[in-house]
């Protein structure tokens, strides 16, 4: 063991990567070829970085194929900059000075965790972990028993250690983490046997049950509420939410206390929430149309593409069966042979470029008329739900009709109950109810104006961004063909420059 106590606190560096691997890559001519090739980071499984007085997590963003990570008996303070090990099984981070559980969030895959000897006092922030099965909190500072009620969401947990915690000098500890983790299998080093689990769950029988009960009620809240987070997602995007009921009726009283004050005329709700609803099923319905095309397109595109890379790649492989015959032609002494077949082979590789660039602009063709209609169906569909957006006029008229009649009652009743100087009575009505009558048609507007700004907001969007795409994707596909075919005639030019040495 290296003894790290006059070594400088070091932050992961390129050389301490590339020493590491090249410590733990294959050895002898294996290693020497492995060198000389380079390592690639994203190709590495395991990584041991123990004993090296490691005080920040750095450089391990290129590690996406890691399994297995050891960073125990370094000076580590904080987790950090573990986001992209997104294939992590096993980790180590034991005999550090962590306080705090965090960065762990994107490891989904973690199945054993160590933290053992660190300066944890809370068990947390491991949700998205649901597939741990090892977890080693031993030699913290863990005092609270009720930590161990926040691992009964892991549903695979199985070995446990929290030996050398303040909570394991509680008299119930054992029987407390038996009863409240009854899938447990290991506790501290030691298999459960079957006389504890029966004594925690004599104990703590009724507690346990209790919490069972609070924990279903939670996770039927959760998805319940997921359920309507969805629907509700559902209709934002096909730009109806909240048409589905007497929501807009409402918001329109919801900044206007004089209107709440006067009489609403029956029916009035009913009537303007069936035109809301009219809406909103056809929202939903042009909603999964629209949805359906665009799959259409994007499979459509998807397919053409895939088979002009087939017809293209069987070209090129069928050039570069012609190509390794020359290639292997270097050993000819006759000159003017090899010279030839040189020739033969650079006209080939132009031929090649003109060949795989008429393919693309095919391609290029191919998808711009896959693209023109569906712009022109989309518009169709979009245009048609615009059209249909107009029901919003009735809205207004049947507000119109609401403002006339309630004014017309609204001067009826003045009449009855004020005798004198009714004029000036009547000015302060009607001002009232006009007022009113502006703040729900203002209301219906700018709810017309965000669905049309919106939808037609999106459509641009989509269109948009299938255009850039295409281009930058046929910029990449010229640039590969451009560089490939100047590689084929570089490498028969140094044929033809060696021939000539």
């Amino acid at each position: 063991m290296k003894d790290l106590t006059n070594d400088e606190p070091k932050v992961i560096d390129e050389e301490m990567l590339k020493q590491a691997i090249e410590e733990q890559g294959p050895q002898g001519q294996a290693g020497d070829i492995s060198k000389k090739e380079g390592i690639q980071y994203e190709d590495v499984l395991q990584l041991r970085l123990d004993y090296r007085n490691i005080l920040k997590i750095f450089h391990l963003w290129h590690f996406t194929s890691l399994t297995k990570l050891q960073l125990d008996n370094n000076v580590i303070e904080r987790i950090e900059g573990l986001e992209n090990l997104t294939n992590l099984v096993w980790l180590d981070l034991s005999f550090n000075n962590i306080q705090v559980i965090e960065g762990l969030e994107a490891l989904v895959k973690l199945q054993d965790l160590s933290l053992f000897n660190n300066r944890i006092s809370v068990i947390e922030n491991l949700d998205t972990l649901q597939n741990l099965h090892i977890l080693s909190f031993g030699n913290n500072a863990i005092a609270q028993l009720e930590n161990v009620l926040y691992l009964r969401k892991f549903k695979h947990l199985r070995t446990l250690n929290l030996a050398g915690n303040l909570i394991c000098e509680e008299e119930s500890y054992k029987t407390f983490v038996t009863a409240y983790l009854p899938d447990l299998v290991y506790l501290d080093y030691r298999l459960l046997d079957e006389q504890t689990r029966e004594t925690a769950n004599t104990k703590y029988k009724y507690a346990v049950e209790a919490m069972q009960q609070n924990e279903l009620q939670e996770q039927q809240a959760m998805e319940a509420q997921k359920i309507s987070n969805e629907e509700l997602q559902l209709h934002k995007d096909a730009f109806v939410e909240f048409l589905n009921g007497p929501q807009l009726f409402d918001s329109m009283f919801d900044e206007d206390p004089d209107g709440e004050k006067l009489a609403l005329l029956p029916g009035m709700e009913s009537k303007m929430e069936a035109l809301c609803v009219q809406i909103f099923d056809a929202g939903l319905t042009q909603h999964a149309q629209r949805t359906a095309e665009v799959e259409s397109f994007f499979t459509c595109s998807h397919e053409a593409v895939a088979d002009n890379r087939q017809k293209a790649a069987q070209i090129a492989a069928d050039f570069e069966s012609s190509r390794r015959q020359v290639m292997e032609m270097q050993q000819i002494t006759d000159v003017e042979l090899l010279e030839d077949n040189i020739s033969f082979c650079q006209e080939q590789a132009s031929q090649l470029s003109e060949t795989l660039m008429s393919l693309e602009l095919q391609l290029v063709d191919q998808l711009e008329d896959i693209f023109k209609d569906f712009e022109r169906n989309i518009s169709d569909m979009v245009g048609g739900f615009i059209e249909y957006v107009h029901t919003f006029a009735q809205c207004r008229d049947l507000e119109n009709q609401h403002h006339e009649q309630q004014l017309e009652i609204a001067l009826a009743t003045l009449e009855k109950v004020v005798k004198n100087d009714i004029d000036c009575y009547k000015d302060t009505v009607t001002n009232a109810v006009s007022a009113s009558h502006d703040t729900h048609l203002l209301k219906i507007d700018n709810r017309e104006d965000e669905l049309l700004t919106r939808i037609n907001s999106w459509m641009s969007g989509l269109l948009k961004s299938i255009h850039d795409e295409e281009v930058k994707r046929n910029r990449k596909r010229v640039s590969e063909i451009r560089n490939y075919v100047s590689y084929v005639k570089d490498e028969l030019e140094d044929m033809r420059m060696s021939e000539h040495h």
